[in-house]
């Protein structure tokens, strides 16, 4: 039996941190499940993930490269979008299957991968003067064969196996994909719907239904767990799950339990997933020796509703200006609870400045595995900190922030200067007409001030002209952590040139 720890990752979608009630004492929902994982784990309390968005956030977590280094420069993709994750790049999930472990993912994928396309289809280039979906583009929804296998998927980047959808569950097509097939064809196109239960038109197969996603999903991460239990190899499961991203589909025994609205009562679904991962754990014996690991991808969406959640109490952000899509703290801090009974002490707090971005190098760390100048330019070992040890200030010297439209922030210790006007995403100053007459950078000290409501730029010039030289330079070298610099070469997408606050900046090639 390998002495090597098993890794489940649960990815919970547009969950804010202050939905989870052991890191909110405010929380009207209360997280029981998740509060337990805490108690018996670490809780992050300055975690981040890389992009205050799904996608970018997905490619960081996988590859340990900030999103910003791929051809996707803003926004997200959609479910017709071809494969953001490069061939031959390094994941999480090759870099662990060649050291013996079994893979698996289970859920939204939301990177991209090339649908089998019908005789005569023509398959239409990345458009390369795009900074967003459109950089993602491949032929037309209709030309799609839903028969053959897809390419460019999970299964081409280290998963040994795959379940789930292409994209999150509001975007077509609606499919199940089982390994690199989907397991029905659309017979028939769904109607848009409205309101918290939001999805976009598009082809459905007779085997889908939106509301039975999650639990079914739920299902094929329990029943995985339990084929592991008696196997000689160790394995990782990755759980990115569609909830509680719209379409909100709380079931019925969520529906009112949390006291707050439908948003409310589907982040207790998640808790619930989450219970039932770790019952499945403790039920065939494997708890002690797995990395049980809790985060999202990005801050809560305005599609929660925050006005009828503050009307019973609610924060989905807690003490964090704005939300899903922007630079501020509500885009991008979010909870992050790991639990490993063998190494992490139980009720363990970090206060540390981490990023989700870090999973590659912390598991090339526990498996001793030396990653390559090309791997993980980003990622630095969190084993140090799990294990209660102080942090090592020379592997980061700063963390990298991004929002929706592409906008950059850097943080260091108190320090954190955004290299834009406003919030970058969609909470006011909104890019654009908002933000005309503003100063074109914002510094806060988020010690001071943590609901980042002060612009300290003008008060410490120095400090402005520190953090824009150190990101310059992590955007140039095409690393932020110690190794040799990586040029950006090998991709025709890459941009001639950065803006960041207004000013070019050419990376090296």
């Amino acid at each position: 039996m390998s002495t090597l720890p098993n890794l489940i990752y649960i990815l919970a979608d547009d969950m804010g941190y202050g939905d989870v009630s052991c890191l909110n004492p405010d929380s009207k929902i209360r997280t029981r499940h998740l509060d337990r994982l805490a108690a018996e784990g670490l809780a992050c309390t300055d975690a981040h993930a890389s992009s205050a968005v799904c996608t970018p956030s997905r490619y960081s977590i996988l590859t340990g490269r900030y999103n910003w280094r791929s051809r996707l420069k803003s926004s997200v993709t959609n479910g017709y979008s071809r494969p953001l994750i490069e061939p031959g790049r390094m994941t999480v999930a090759s870099l662990l299957r060649d050291q013996g472990y079994a893979t698996a993912a289970i859920g939204k994928w939301h990177l991209g991968w090339h649908w089998g396309l019908k005789p005569g289809a023509d398959e239409a280039p990345a458009d390369p003067t795009s900074r967003g979906p459109r950089a993602m583009a491949r032929g037309r929804p209709e030309d799609v064969d839903y028969s053959k296998p897809i390419a460019g998927g999970p299964t081409d980047v280290g998963f040994d196996a795959y379940f789930g959808i292409s994209a999150s569950l509001d975007m077509p097509p609606y499919v199940y994909v089982r390994d690199d097939r989907a397991t029905a064809v659309p017979d028939h196109i769904t109607p848009a719907c409205p309101g918290k239960r939001f999805w976009r038109e598009g082809p459905i197969a007779p085997d889908f239904h939106h509301d039975e996603v999650l639990p079914r999903m739920t299902r094929e991460a329990v029943d995985f767990i339990g084929r592991q239990a008696d196997a000689d190899r160790p394995f990782f499961l990755y759980v990115p799950l569609p909830a509680p991203h719209t379409p909100i589909l709380p079931t019925e025994p969520f529906r009112g339990a949390s006291g707050t609205n439908a948003y409310g009562d589907f982040c207790l679904q998640v808790d619930d997933v989450v219970g039932q991962v770790m019952d499945a754990l403790d039920r065939h014996g494997l708890a002690e020796n797995t990395i049980l690991v809790f985060t999202s991808d990005n801050g809560c969406s305005p599609m929660a509703d925050f006005e009828e959640l503050a009307a019973a109490g609610h924060h989905p952000s807690y003490v964090f200006r704005g939300h899903k899509a922007d630079i501020y703290e509500g885009g991008h801090r979010i909870p992050l609870l790991v639990r490993w009974p063998r190494e992490i002490r139980a009720g363990s707090v970090c206060d540390e400045t981490v990023c989700l971005v870090d999973l590659l190098a912390t598991m090339a760390e526990i498996t001793g595995t030396e990653l390559p100048d090309d791997a993980g330019e980003d990622s630095v070992s969190q084993l140090p900190l799990w294990r209660g040890e102080a942090a090592d200030r020379s592997c980061r010297e700063a963390t990298v922030h991004h929002s929706i439209d592409g906008s950059f922030a850097i943080r260091r210790g108190r320090w954190k200067l955004e290299m834009c006007p406003g919030s970058g995403g969609w909470s006011p100053p909104r890019p654009g007409p908002d933000c005309e007459g503003l100063p074109p950078i914002q510094l806060y000290d988020l010690d001071a001030d943590i609901g980042e409501r002060r612009n300290v730029a003008d008060d410490h010039p120095e400090v402005v002209e520190e953090l824009r030289a150190l990101l310059t330079r992590i955007i140039e070298d095409g690393r932020s952590t110690p190794g040799a610099p990586q040029p950006n070469t090998g991709d025709p997408w890459w941009p001639q040139v950065w803006w960041v606050e207004g000013a070019a900046v050419s990376p090296r090639r």
